[in-house]
């Protein structure tokens, strides 16, 4: 058997098990037919609204920029446990490390990614006159 066989071989086998899982969850699942099953929400609160409203985009900007971080701090607990036996070197790397990781920071936070309210830009009447 090559490898091609045995790859061809898994996704076909997976394939047939995530349809068969599919099918049997359909027999055994409990369907219950009600209106309020098919609402926007299903958190118990009524639905005010159109549900395509636009949606201030920076929740998911501070979202991704907390994510981004907090994956990057979790590199420190192993490096933490283990930084006696690593040495002089280990410290030095970690420091760099910090320090693209406070740069980015300070990036954002300069950037003004991190306030909730943005001022608006200030236009000068002088560029509205000329049509800029």
């Amino acid at each position: 058997m090559t490898g091609y066989f045995i790859a061809l071989l898994f996704l076909v086998f997976g394939g047939v098990f995530v349809v068969i899982t599919i099918f049997i969850s359909s027999l055994i699942r409990p369907t219950i037919k009600q209106p309020q099953k098919y609402d926007t929400y299903e958190c118990g609160e009524v639905p005010v609204g159109d549900s395509w409203i636009q949606f201030n985009n920076r929740f998911y900007i501070i979202g991704l920029i907390f994510l981004i971080f907090d994956v990057e701090i979790v590199f420190l607990y192993p490096w933490a446990l283990v930084f006696k036996d690593i040495g002089l070197l280990a410290l030095v790397e970690m420091f760099i490390f910090l320090f693209i990781l406070i740069a980015g920071l300070a990036y954002v936070w300069v950037k003004g990614d991190l306030d909730w309210v943005k001022p608006q830009p200030k236009i000068s009447y002088l560029a509205k006159a000329k049509g800029e």
